[in-house]
């Protein structure tokens, strides 16, 4: 029987250090002549269309069109991969001596589930180096709704392993709205407190970590 891991993106594995606000201020300011728009707007937790919609509201009253989302992430995308150029990616502690121990175990199966649309995950894992680890994902092009995007990654998750049984799925987040996204698909869900969220707001997670380097011990003790 297997069991799938599901991690976020930002504030989970990495940080980008700002480089989607920036990018999504960019865009603004070129389609609409505001700058700074998203000022104000957490980004923790939230997929890209959301927060699309949230700048919408906030500068213009109302939310994007389809039209507009599309041409939105699609200024977006070549915007974020520059400044992933040349704006050094973070890895957080413990991630790739956590990801090197669940990949040598046969029963543990790899993915993401991510507010950013396909491509962007695509290009922050690819700025930190972490791409090889992960074959497939949830993504905020899936749904604008979170727990649908966990779903569906949790989906895609069971079809990497067509056949076999899917013991446990469990999410690894850094916020609330992760925690949440995880219950609604009633899969477990283990906290980290690197991102956007304290420790103590994460607290009604399965487990609370201070970093991903606790997560080895953990699974240990969960599966043996």
């Amino acid at each position: 029987m297997h069991v799938v891991y599901l991690f976020d993106i930002d504030g989970t594995l990495l940080h980008a250090h700002g480089s989607g606000r920036v990018a999504f201020d960019a865009v603004f300011a070129e389609h609409h002549g505001i700058a700074n728009a998203s000022e104000g707007i957490r980004y923790g937790g939230k997929t890209d269309p959301q927060i699309v919609d949230e700048i919408y509201l906030a500068r213009l009253g109302r939310r994007a069109t389809a039209d507009e989302h599309a041409a939105f992430l699609h200024a977006y995308l070549p915007k974020l991969r520059a400044l992933l150029a040349t704006h050094p990616v973070e890895v957080l502690g413990g991630v790739l001596e956590t990801l090197a121990f669940l990949a040598e175990r046969p029963e543990v199966v790899l993915g993401v589930a991510t507010g950013n649309v396909r491509e962007g995950a695509a290009a922050k894992l690819g700025a930190a180096r972490l791409e090889r680890w992960f074959a497939f994902g949830g993504y905020g092009c899936d749904s604008h709704v979170r727990a649908e995007l966990v779903a569906r990654a949790a989906e895609r998750g069971r079809a990497e392993r067509a056949g076999g049984e899917i013991r446990e799925v469990i999410v690894v987040g850094d916020t609330i709205h992760d925690i949440a996204a995880a219950r609604a698909c009633g899969a477990t869900v283990c906290a980290v407190a690197t991102g956007a969220d304290p420790a103590e707001a994460l607290a009604h997670a399965d487990a609370v970590f201070a970093s991903l380097a606790e997560l080895p011990a953990w699974h240990a003790a969960r599966f043996g």
